[in-house]
Order: structure tokens, then C-alpha cells, then sequence
């Protein structure tokens, strides 16, 4: 069954791991990588990658991408959402403080930030409008 949108933006906001698609160009098949993300209360999703890692090149070039998150308990649920592109920027240290603490626990945070911020190189956030949406909960099977 569909999921209505108030629970596609409550699964959204959960910290599950994204798998990112982006068109990689003629006789190639889309570039599909894990990545983490975070939503605005908006709506707006945003991810941060190296400013000249393959995934910002592909994503800048298509100007749109694709996120699909999944979990398998206590039902099996995903949502994927797909939209353009609004926005490219530097990422900052606390948008990356922001990110590690939707994923890690606590402790772990500063030090996952320190060890990110000098050794990542450059980073920027990509900010996308979703578009279109897939959802479903199969239920327990």
C-alpha cells in the first residue's frame, strides 16, 4: 500500500541510510552509491558530497537525482523520491555536525567531525525540491 505523505515525510526523517541515483551518461547505467541525507521541515532534501567527487559531477551535469531508503522491520517499507536540483553550496562544518548526528551516536560525533572536516577534502551541500515519489509498506510477510 502507497504511503500518504505525512508518512513519507515521518519515514524521511528517520535516519535510514539513501541510495542516491544519478543519470552517469550515454551507455552507462545511473550511478547508485549509499549516501546519508537530511530533510528540511520543507520538504526540501539535501545530501553532502566532495566538491570533486563523481557523484556532485553526475548530479551537476543531470541537475536532478534520485534518493530510495528502505527497511525491512517491523515492516517492510521505502519511499524514493526524486526532484531537480536548487541549490549547490560549500558545506560547513556545522552542516556537517548536523549530518553526524543524524547518523552516529553522540559520543562519537565530535570526533567523526574533526576526522571528516580536515582529512574529506572540500565539500558541498546539494539541495533537492522531491518531485515525484514512490512509497510503499508491504507489511510483515
Amino acid at each position: 500500500m502507497a504511503l500518504n505523505r505525512e508518512e513519507r515525510s515521518a519515514f524521511l526523517a528517520e535516519p535510514h541510510v539513501a541510495a542516491l541515483s544519478v543519470d552517469a551518461g550515454a551507455g552507462r547505467a545511473p550511478l547508485t552509491v549509499p549516501i546519508w541525507y537530511q530533510v528540511e521541515p520543507d520538504g526540501t532534501v539535501w545530501i553532502m558530497t566532495g566538491l570533486d567527487s563523481r557523484k556532485n559531477r553526475l548530479i551537476s551535469a543531470a541537475g536532478r537525482f534520485t534518493l530510495m531508503v528502505d527497511r525491512l522491520e517491523p515492516t517492510i517499507r521505502y519511499v524514493s523520491v526524486e526532484g531537480p536540483v536548487i541549490g549547490t553550496e560549500p558545506a560547513s562544518i556545522e552542516q556537517l555536525r548536523e549530518m553526524s548526528a543524524r547518523y552516529l551516536p553522540a559520543e562519537k560525533v565530535d570526533g567523526y567531525v574533526d576526522f571528516a572536516w580536515k582529512n574529506h577534502g572540500e565539500q558541498v551541500v546539494v539541495r533537492m525540491r522531491p518531485e515525484r515519489w514512490v512509497s510503499s509498506d508491504l507489511g510483515s510477510v
